[in-house]
């Protein structure tokens, strides 16, 4: 099981003081947030992408690098990467070497995005939007996996005999989990490939998103790659902890009150007491948290939105702290007690790598000599890999 932060990457107004901190600010915190999340003990950082104000992570795969630059177990991730908007050639490209960069410390969430307009910025249709997350998709898998691409489809420019440079660290695609909060077709490919299915749970009652989760298990189980119970599920979720309850939702009254997103609507304990907002002291947030396990049983990562409605990086900090000091250690102590045995453990890449290769030589792709294109003949590379030289040998017969 992983725990971990989420940001949306908002640059919101504190309605405390009236003060808007600056993007330079709201990138530094991002940093400062990650490095204290390893400090604390917790095991991902996760950052949003978006193009338009208020927003500042416009370049996931820069700041990931630089955060992972400055820490030593953290994994980094996004929430989300927009399969719909980026050629998924250059995302296989940028993550691979985000995936290099890192050691391996990293995975990604694809997903469609919130905002409209991004479309027609980047030349597409959001009436195509599904479309397009399951035709870029289908091209991303594949610029991981085969080393020479031939490809045609509706949405970009065919591609003859091509090969996504860097190739995966060591030959293992970066594990890839599908982020929604309401469209069965993404739970259904995340099943299809036996990916991850990351059920955002943050503004919708719980009730909402087991049954995208029930759906994905049942066709992750469907599509052969293990049981229902195996399937790989994670949530996202909010948390404002207080050492006590009163405390916490007098402390976090002013930002919740003016929120962008759920601002002047539900009140405070309303809203707490019908989602997964959780408000209120250290057993009280545990207790919540656990409660999650009830619902959805055993799943594999659990990441907090703890940076949003222009919360202070003083008060966030102190949240990061009061997660992974007091809340994560009893919460993984328990949730260790309840996990079935046949549950698999998160997907790191040292899993993958071992489930691709088990005790045998790993796969380290060496260009061979520069032909001066990327478009003719078979892979362009001295494979130290026994099975696809074989391959090769055939296909040439």
């Amino acid at each position: 099981m992983q725990f971990g932060l989420m940001s949306v990457s908002d640059v919101t107004r504190n309605p405390v003081t009236g003060e808007t901190p600056s993007e330079a600010e709201r990138i530094r915190n991002a940093v400062a947030m990650a490095k204290k999340a390893e400090e604390v003990g917790l095991d991902v950082f996760a950052i949003g992408e978006h193009h338009n104000p208020p927003f500042f992570s416009s370049s996931p795969t820069t700041l990931l690098a630089a955060i992972a630059a400055q820490t030593e177990k953290l994994i980094v991730t996004t929430s989300t990467t927009l399969i719909t908007t980026n050629d998924p050639v250059r995302i296989a490209e940028e993550y691979a070497m985000l995936q290099h960069v890192s050691g391996g410390r990293m995975d990604l969430m694809l997903g469609r995005g919130n905002t409209a307009p991004v479309y027609p910025w980047f030349g597409q249709d959001i009436r195509q939007g599904l479309h397009l997350a399951l035709e870029n998709y289908n091209l991303l898998h594949r610029l991981w996996r085969e080393d020479v691409v031939d490809w045609e489809g509706r949405f970009r420019t065919p591609l003859e005999g091509f090969t996504s440079t860097p190739r995966p660290l060591d030959d293992v695609p970066p594990f890839v989990w599908h982020g929604s909060i309401r469209t069965p077709e993404i739970a259904e490919q995340a099943a299809y490939y036996g990916n991850g299915f990351f059920a955002n749970h943050i503004f919708w009652p719980t009730e909402h998103t087991k049954r995208m989760v029930d759906f994905y298990r049942e066709r992750y189980e469907h599509y052969g790659h293990g049981s229902a119970k195996q399937a790989i599920v994670g949530l996202g979720g909010q948390a404002f902890i207080g050492r006590t309850s009163q405390e916490a939702f007098e402390q976090f009254r002013p930002y919740f009150d003016e929120a962008p997103v759920y601002g002047h609507g539900p009140s405070l304990e309303d809203f707490s007491s019908r989602t997964p907002l959780a408000v209120g002291s250290v057993q009280q947030v545990i207790d919540k948290i656990l409660g999650f396990h009830d619902t959805f049983g055993d799943y594999h990562r659990q990441l907090f939105l703890n940076d949003h409605a222009g919360l202070p990086i003083e008060i966030v900090l102190e949240q990061i702290e009061l997660l992974g000091t007091e809340v994560i250690p009893v919460v993984r102590k328990e949730l260790a007690s309840r996990r079935d045995p046949e549950v698999p453990d998160a997907p790191t890449h040292a899993g993958l790598v071992k489930a691709k290769y088990g005790d045998g030589e790993v796969r380290q792709p060496r260009p061979s000599a520069n032909r001066g294109d990327n478009v003719t003949g078979g892979s362009p590379y001295l494979d130290t890999d026994a099975r696809a030289r074989a391959a090769a040998a055939d296909q040439a017969e």
